[in-house]
């Protein structure tokens, strides 16, 4: 997969978490960074439910999109790093 490809799916990723939560704004998911806790707190925070249920909307959202409940925060990082341009050389082999 080369880097362009790589771009896209982390906008079709992005795109399907503004999708699901509105609220959240592009500096919101900057903030984030594809980490799940901090994603579980903004949402959370934005729509004022409890911690328990904005966890299971998460984990939900995760496994609808083919990441297992348990995904790993730094998979997710690397997503959304590649997102900011700071996967220098991808695509390159």
């Amino acid at each position: 997969m080369n880097k362009d490809q790589i771009e896209g799916k982390v906008k079709q990723f992005s795109g399907k978490v503004k999708e699901k939560w509105g609220k959240l704004t592009d500096d919101d998911l900057t903030v984030i960074a594809g980490k799940k806790d901090q994603l579980v707190g903004k949402v959370q925070e934005r729509y004022g439910i409890a911690l328990e249920e904005a966890q299971k909307q998460v984990d939900e959202f995760n496994h609808a999109y083919g990441r297992e409940e348990d995904t790993r925060d730094d998979e997710i990082a690397d997503d959304a790093s590649l997102r900011h341009g700071k996967a220098h050389g991808a695509g390159k082999h």
